[in-house]
């Protein structure tokens, strides 16, 4: 029985024309990005607004040193998103406890909202992006790209995007996570 699927849909090259798996990676990601980031932008934030919430919910006070550091970022850059967050009202900068001249990081409340909302969409944004995929295949996709993340020297839950946004790294790789 003929597939139908995508029937009357441009063939394109086959697939013995060269194009393997580190494009389709290329393709789903860009896609994958450009998405998300449509669908966020319904809550007035960029992709990259969502990732330092994500990781100032998971790391209370942290310093926005340490932010830049994480994200392999220029502090600078980094302070034009956070005055943006902070002018939303989802964040706030505290002088640290342990360093006067450092400030902490920290969600407000409204913060926190927004953090769940943010959490809806990517749940959806999954599962469209998936849909083809069985929760099994979901799970093996998962761990098979994580490898090959970390065999790349990628960090943990940090999108390599911010670096485009203020290198701290010449050489293009991230710092790896110490696990």
């Amino acid at each position: 029985m003929k597939n139908t699927k995508n029937a009357g849909a441009p063939s394109g090259p086959s697939p013995q024309s060269g194009f393997g798996p580190a494009f389709l990676l290329s393709q789903i990601g860009s896609h994958a990005a450009r998405r998300f980031g449509e669908r966020i932008a319904k809550l007035r934030l960029a992709p990259a607004h969502s990732g330092i919430l994500h990781i100032l919910a998971s790391t209370p006070g942290l310093t926005q040193q340490a932010l830049a550091d994480t994200l392999g970022m220029v502090p600078s850059r980094l302070v034009a998103l956070l005055d943006e967050l902070d002018a939303l009202g989802l964040t706030e900068r505290r002088r640290s406890a342990d360093d006067r001249r450092s400030h902490a990081l920290a969600l407000t409340d409204k913060g926190r909202k927004m953090l769940s909302a943010i959490g809806e969409i990517s749940r959806e944004h999954q599962q469209s992006l998936l849909t083809a995929l069985t929760e099994n295949e979901r799970a093996i996709l998962r761990d098979l790209l994580q490898r090959i993340a970390d065999e790349q020297g990628l960090t943990r839950n940090v999108h390599p995007g911010y670096r485009s946004l203020g290198s701290r790294r010449p050489s293009g790789r991230a710092k790896p996570e110490a696990h």
